[in-house]
């Protein structure tokens, strides 16, 4: 990857009396950069910056986010522009290639992506070692960490040919593997991909047909779950992302950054949101208890807080919400159940939030991940599920950013540093000589 950092100016620091000046890069889109990689070389001083979300880690081409006006860019493209007039396969083909791609090209990819979708016939023996009560996302960590023991011709980083292949198993597979995870969970026999269906539709026919009869996907439920796709396919530099490049900076096969990966978006702050939403939204039951519900958001000493609401980077609108706020109550309309009462207390909460005077001054405006955790669970998907969903999708963004990141110039291994503050250097003390409590 050709580097395009372009300096605009330079900034100083003053440090035991020594000046020393730093570049600072232009950014196509977003804040300046002041390039500090001399920092502890020229004056022997690090940065402090917990959970970096003052510090680029990386260069990258992919993913643009302005939180402030709820900004959010594939390649340059807004992501409600994607989710109308594309799917999931092209966009696909958008963030691992940096275009759109013609109607060959595509036809290629999508051919490509449908050869690829069944497993090893030996990887179906890693399920049956996992209790049928097991989180889907432990088998996905699972599953797809062994995937580079049965793939051998595609784990060589530095084989171009190697990275394309293992780029297309894993997005082709994804859904194979998620989708026996889940009838793993019900009991169900395994129902194995078609090369006559879309991806989304193969997807849900892998989940929800049965062998005693077939099954149709309404197109209204896989357009909503393809919409949910391309609107989790990638967000930037976030913690499983980040994981991914910081396992692949040191080499790792790619099968093993995305089990990485996995892993980290299993984290409730992170992938389990839509599922702390969902619960939440149990927890609430009827929608005479909302008043209640409300009343202790609002308390500042309570630590109740409502799940889908507001997001640590946008602090406006979340423009995946608006597109799926939409599908969600297509989906809803479809399948003629607004009555349930767990979407009548979604539905209220809804209106209230985007009326009520607190939550529109402090814009908890509901997020991406409300609105998904009611479309997933109308779609039939058990809350269990939903991270695994957000780890398929995800799946595109990673490989985006790992293939990236291989072919960066200034890429190096992480290596993070820190503010030590424990004891200072001292002489180990023999036992006799220790004091007694």
């Amino acid at each position: 990857m050709k580097s395009d950092l372009k300096t605009s100016r330079t900034v100083s620091l003053t440090q035991n009396n020594q000046t020393v000046e730093f570049p600072v890069y232009k950014a196509a889109h977003g804040p300046d950069v002041f390039d500090i990689r001399s920092l502890y070389k020229e004056t022997g001083a690090f940065t402090f910056d917990p959970g970096f979300t003052s510090t680029a880690s990386c260069e990258s081409k992919i993913t643009f986010i302005d939180g402030d006006e709820g900004v959010l860019l594939y390649r340059g493209y807004p992501i409600d522009q994607l989710a109308e007039n594309s799917d999931f396969i092209e966009t696909a083909y958008l963030l691992l290639n940096g275009e759109l791609p013609n109607p060959e090209k595509l036809k290629w990819f999508e051919n490509s992506i449908t050869m690829h979708t069944m497993v090893h016939e030996q990887l179906k023996n890693f399920y049956n070692g996992f209790r049928r009560d097991a989180h889907p996302m432990a088998i996905m960590v699972g599953v797809v960490g062994a995937l580079s023991a049965f793939y051998h011709d595609s784990t060589d980083i530095t084989d171009p040919k190697q990275r394309l292949v293992a780029s297309h198993r894993m997005i082709a597979k994804m859904p194979t593997i998620a989708a026996m995870a889940y009838k793993y969970s019900i009991g169900q026999t395994f129902v194995f991909p078609r090369n006559d269906l879309d991806y989304t539709s193969n997807f849900m026919r892998m989940c929800f047909a049965v062998s005693s009869e077939e099954y149709e996907c309404n197109p209204v439920l896989c357009d909503a779950l393809d919409k949910i796709f391309i609107l989790h396919m990638d967000h930037e530099q976030n913690a499983s992302t980040s994981t991914v490049r910081l396992a692949g900076s040191s080499g790792a096969n790619p099968f093993a950054c995305i089990a990485a990966g996995i892993a980290s978006l299993w984290g409730p702050a992170h992938g389990g949101a839509n599922e702390a939403a969902l619960n939440m939204l149990e927890e609430i039951g009827t929608v005479d208890r909302i008043p209640e519900f409300i009343a202790r958001a609002k308390d500042k000493d309570d630590p109740f807080r409502l799940m889908g609401f507001g997001h640590r980077v946008y602090k406006n609108y979340d423009p995946r919400a608006k597109v799926m706020r939409t599908a969600c109550h297509e989906v809803l309309d479809a399948l003629g159940i607004r009555d349930e009462p767990l979407l009548q207390v979604a539905m209220e909460l809804e209106r209230i939030a985007l009326e009520d005077e607190y939550f529109v001054a402090k814009k908890l405006y509901p997020n991406i991940d409300f609105y998904s955790g009611i479309t997933l669970r109308a779609l039939g998907f058990p809350t269990d599920m939903f991270t695994v969903l957000f780890a398929l999708a995800r799946t595109v963004g990673w490989i985006a950013q790992w293939s990236e990141m291989i072919v960066d110039p200034n890429q190096k291994i992480g290596r993070p540093r820190q503010i030590y503050t424990g004891a200072p250097q001292r002489d180990y003390t023999q036992m006799e000589t220790r004091p007694s409590e």
